[in-house]
């Protein structure tokens, strides 16, 4: 998939990761899109609630081994 940015959270915990895409996405334009690396499992829930609460949209949640990857559109 394509992507503008990529972001490695990998080894990070929780809130860490959703502020460090937070801070990702201000600096990018609308339409834009930012590849998460995660290794954190709870991520995956964390992913889809900050995407439903910031509208952002969330393309694709995948899980490969214990890396979480997602992309995210910025609004």
């Amino acid at each position: 998939m394509h992507c503008d940015r990529e972001l490695d959270v990998k080894g990070l915990n929780c809130p860490l990761p959703i502020l460090r895409t937070k801070k990702a996405l201000s600096e990018m334009s609308p339409g834009e899109v930012l590849h998460v690396l995660a290794t954190d499992p709870g991520s995956v829930k964390d992913f889809q609630a900050f995407a439903k609460q910031t509208g952002n949209e969330l393309l694709s949640n995948v899980a490969t081994s214990d890396i979480y990857e997602f992309y995210i559109k910025r609004k």
